[in-house]
């Protein structure tokens, strides 16, 4: 042992006891380690099983937000298509009742086609009887204007397949060919939905090539 040198030093020949002391404290450290095992293996079960429950809960937090989603967009699409419906039932509610009405129309004007002008002017009762019906006609044809209901088909009208009926073809050069010639029963639209085609003829270019007016015109002949 040098001078100044305070710290205690173990015999060369240690005896049993402070040898038993060292076996002792290595052995109670020992201990201490496989005690802390068990716990060590418990935090990490709880961390994997709270990580697990962690993953299944944003897994179901995703899935509410998808059925969310799309609750909102079935409800968005059912109040689409609620809006539009009454929307059509307000433009085209009244279509079944005026298609009604159309025959109405029609037999008024062929009431009034079937009084021969020189009769009317003949027959003081038959030409007031006449003012009637196209009075009521007129009224008629008002009424369905104002409820959005228009009358179409004309001689000149451009055919259209939408809109009109082609019953039958005559040669004439009134017309421009493809053109409408006659009209045999008018149509109607109510907004922009057919309520009834018209039924017309359709102008088609004369054969042979020499047109001949149906006003009864002169034929035009080439030399």
């Amino acid at each position: 042992m040098t001078q100044g040198d305070d710290t205690p030093k173990a015999p060369e020949d240690a005896p049993e006891d402070y040898l038993n002391a060292a076996n002792d404290a290595a052995a109670d450290f020992a201990a201490d380690m496989v005690a802390e095992e068990p716990g060590l293996d418990a935090a990490k079960s709880a961390a994997t099983a709270l990580a697990d429950r962690v993953a299944e809960l944003e897994s179901e937090a995703v899935t509410l937000k998808e059925d969310r989603l799309r609750a909102l967009a079935e409800a968005e699409n059912a109040r689409r298509r609620a809006q539009k419906d009454r929307e059509e039932a307000s433009r085209y509610g009244a279509a079944g009742l005026a298609r009604d009405i159309l025959s109405v129309a029609d037999n008024l004007s062929r009431a009034l086609a079937a009084m021969p002008a020189d009769a009317k002017a003949e027959s003081e009762a038959l030409g007031k009887l006449a003012e009637g019906v196209e009075m009521v006609e007129r009224e008629l044809a008002q009424s369905l204007a104002k409820h959005n209901v228009a009358v179409f088909g004309a001689p000149g009208d451009v055919f259209d397949h939408n809109s009109f009926q082609a019953v039958f073809e005559v040669e004439t050069t009134d017309v421009p060919p493809g053109a409408v010639s006659q009209v045999l029963q008018r149509g109607y639209m109510l907004h922009d939905r057919l309520l009834r085609p018209a039924m017309v003829g359709v102008a088609k270019p004369p054969a042979g090539g020499t047109p001949t007016s149906d006003r009864g015109g002169a034929v035009n002949e080439t030399a």
